[in-house]
């Protein structure tokens, strides 16, 4: 495994990030970083040593020392999750995310609320 195929995992990883999830940025490492909360941690680590292993394979001599068969593995990790990732999963989600914020702002509202109605002593 040389390091244009590490590079070649690591953009394969950064575009299926940018179709599935609609991340945008220059290169897998920025598109982790703002990926934060939409994958799993354990994606998301796999996908981070894929990004320092391509980072690493820029120097010959480093490109020794890189375990390929563990680059292997996270790379089939992270393409295991963002291909079965759908527009029907992300919209659900999406909508979850959308239903918990309005209902916690609520709740929120509500408290703020009731301490004023107490707080004056307009409540028995």
């Amino acid at each position: 495994m040389g390091a244009g195929s590490v590079q070649q995992m690591a953009d394969r990883v950064a575009r299926l990030m940018e179709e599935r999830l609609r991340i945008r940025g220059r290169g897998l490492a920025e598109k982790l970083r703002r990926a934060r909360g939409r994958m799993p941690r354990r994606v998301q680590a796999e996908a981070a040593l894929l990004a320092r292993a391509a980072a690493t394979a820029q120097d010959p001599r480093l490109l020794l020392r890189l375990d390929h068969e563990r680059i292997a593995q996270a790379y089939d990790t992270c393409l295991r999750h963002l291909s079965s990732v759908g527009r029907w999963q992300r919209r659900r989600a999406l909508a979850l995310d959308l239903a918990s914020s309005i209902a916690f702002r609520l709740l929120v509202v509500a408290g703020l609320l009731f301490a004023v109605l107490n707080w004056r002593g307009l409540l028995p």
